[in-house]
């Protein structure tokens, strides 16, 4: 596992260089990832739209940034993600915002399709779901904990979805879409400075 971390971070890069390399890629007509498909293309572009807007309108609480500006130790949140991924456009630009609030995190992206090995680590429920976050303790690389793919009532609507009809579909990704647009990113934010504040006091519990 601590190899496979380590290989995450010397393929790691900024918010900003993530997203400067899957435009690049789009610029030539492909998504990142090993598969290339006009549909997986397609994401990406619409993706890139939505990231834009979300770098523009969304807005971290004054309840999460106090949250955030009172961690006391540093960490890194090493992302696993792909630019076709719809949840990943949603949710990436929140994670950027949020770690630009306070000195105490420090944002990494990886390419899933890239790191197999560190993907395989923490799959959800057997499948290479993404974005997921892995929290280290900045000084010594510990993983402390993780999150993702999705906030909760993301989560519960694509699973009652699938129950029901038996597949995600086009339908469904847009329901998800429209959650995600109502929410403004609420959940997400009260999610993680939660779980960061209890890994916080657990890890202090143990030093």
């Amino acid at each position: 596992m601590k190899m496979a971390i380590a290989e995450g971070l010397l393929k790691s890069c900024s918010y900003l260089k993530y997203r400067a390399i899957v435009a690049d890629l789009l610029a030539n007509g492909k998504s990142s990832g090993k598969e290339q498909t006009k549909e997986l293309t397609d994401y990406s572009a619409l993706n890139q739209v939505r990231m834009n807007r979300i770098d523009k309108k969304m807005v971290i609480t004054e309840e999460s940034i106090q949250k955030l500006l009172s961690l006391k130790k540093k960490y890194i949140w090493l992302v696993l993600s792909e630019g076709w991924c719809g949840d990943a456009a949603q949710l990436l630009p929140i994670f950027n915002k949020m770690a630009s609030i306070t000195k105490h995190i420090e944002l990494k992206v990886i390419f899933r399709d890239e790191n197999e090995k560190l993907m395989q680590l923490f799959l959800t429920h057997g499948a290479k779901a993404i974005p997921k976050i892995i929290i280290l303790e900045n000084e010594t690389g510990e993983i402390l904990g993780h999150w993702g793919p999705r906030p909760k009532g993301a989560a519960d609507l694509i699973r009652s979805y699938k129950l029901q009809y038996g597949l995600i579909d086009e339908t469904a990704k847009t329901e998800l879409q429209l959650w995600y647009l109502h929410d403004k990113g609420l959940t997400t934010q009260t999610e993680l400075v939660n779980l960061m504040l209890n890994l916080e006091q657990l890890n202090l519990q143990t030093r």
